[in-house]
């Protein structure tokens, strides 16, 4: 991991423009290259590796498949998500619980939308989810899991650090093992602003609703913007929305 010298730029990239897998139960869209979805000029922004805008049908998802040596946040928009993993954690993922994963040294695990076999009456509701890796700053971890409800603290408003490793964010609710990363989250209202962070390297993500970003204009459902040694820029909600905002202070390889 390194810090070369940057260029500010603001690189908006269209929601339209991502890569996309569809099958008959899931729908997902891919800002970086991911699976059989290859672009060498695409493969991650700081240490930023994935980000996944995934809609799951009830009853589907992801069976048992292995990670290692990577930091899986998953923050879930509408719906709920059943994790099971080869530690032995297991829960439900809904909308303003915290989640994260290490996979270290190898784990197992499988995502799926039927939160009706742990608990409740069947539904036939899709999940929407995203879904985003990062490179942790140390290989060879033991695997662990977390995951904390801050629904609460969304309601200010306000840029909440989410999933952290930087010692400035020692309030973050869950921590991931990069001393470079933080995922910060705001649920706005029409006419609510946030100002982004200062740093290297970051990555806005529109999961939901329509803002309008100081100096780029618009920005809808999917859409994502990559800030290369900017920040500080104002976003405000023209209607009600949710914003994902990576903050890095470095990157992968360079």
């Amino acid at each position: 991991m390194s810090t070369p010298t940057l260029t500010p730029r603001t690189d908006v990239r269209r929601a339209d423009d991502r890569f996309s897998t569809r099958i008959d139960w899931l729908d997902s869209k891919h800002s970086f290259s991911f699976g059989h979805h290859h672009d060498p000029d695409n493969t991650n922004h700081g240490l930023l590796l994935v980000n996944n805008d995934d809609v799951v049908t009830a009853g589907s998802g992801f069976e048992t498949h292995p990670h290692r040596d990577m930091e899986i946040v998953t923050w879930v928009m509408q719906g709920s998500l059943v994790h099971q993993d080869s530690t032995g954690h297991s829960g439900v993922i809904y909308p303003g619980l915290a989640q994260r994963m290490s996979a270290g040294t190898g784990i197992l695990h499988s995502e799926k939308n039927d939160s009706w076999r742990l608990q409740g009456d069947e539904h036939r509701d899709d999940v929407h989810f995203v879904q985003m890796w990062v490179v942790p700053d140390e290989g060879g971890i033991t695997p662990g899991y977390e995951q904390l409800e801050i629904d609460d603290a969304l309601l200010s408003g306000a840029l909440v650090p989410v999933a952290s490793g930087m010692d400035a964010h020692g309030d973050a609710a869950i921590r991931i093992r990069n001393r470079y990363a933080a995922l910060h989250v705001a649920r706005l209202q029409p006419g609510q602003s946030v100002e982004l962070p200062e740093a290297p390297y970051l990555h806005l993500f529109v999961p939901r609703g329509d803002v309008t970003l100081e100096g780029a204009g618009p920005l809808s459902a999917g859409d994502a913007v990559r800030f290369t040694a900017t920040g500080g820029q104002r976003v405000t909600a023209t209607e009600p929305a949710e914003i994902l905002v990576w903050e890095m202070h470095a990157t992968i390889g360079a």
